[in-house]
């Protein structure tokens, strides 16, 4: 494809959710576990872990853990911005920079992330660009299912293998 952008995406999904409880979804260990991770480890710039609702600042550094996958399978990385309202900025690994944004349209309130600066060699292309759109679109469906149903849709049985929702 000759002029796509692989060193970037963005996804979008609307929910009918108070930007307040958005926010958190996204800064919190408690939130990130509730709809994302199995496990959300913050240390703050003092070498602190914070606490399940304590949110995430700028300088903090994470490790990330995925139901469906062993403890080898983690992300590391650090958070660049957390306004406490609606955007903040992490370093997803290797993969690049997620810069994540909350706003309202009509009745709902707007989750986007974009995912940039990502390396663009033939095997980042496929796991990084395609392999981390596909994910995160996963993953804010779940946001939006739990937001607004209360239905968690990953799969959290490790020994069921590889599945749409791992």
């Amino acid at each position: 494809m000759n002029g796509f952008n692989w060193s970037r995406f963005s996804v979008r999904i609307n929910i009918r959710a108070q930007p307040e409880a958005l926010y958190k979804a996204w800064s919190t260990k408690s939130g990130l576990e509730h709809w994302f991770l199995r496990e959300a480890i913050f240390i703050s710039n003092d070498g602190r872990t914070r606490e399940k609702d304590e949110p995430i600042e700028a300088g903090d550094s994470y490790t990330w853990y995925w139901h469906g996958w062993p403890d080898e399978t983690k992300e590391m990385g650090e958070i660049f911005s957390a306004n406490n309202t609606d955007d903040l900025s992490f370093r997803f690994g290797k993969a690049g920079i997620c810069t994540v944004r909350i706003f309202p349209y009509q009745d709902e309130q707007v989750v986007e992330l974009v995912q940039h600066d990502i390396p663009t060699g033939e095997e980042e292309k496929i796991n990084w660009h395609l392999g981390c759109k596909t994910g995160w679109t996963f993953y804010l469906a779940n946001l939006k299912s739990l937001m607004e149903g209360g239905i968690d849709l990953r799969n959290k049985d490790l020994s069921m293998g590889e599945t749409l929702n791992k």
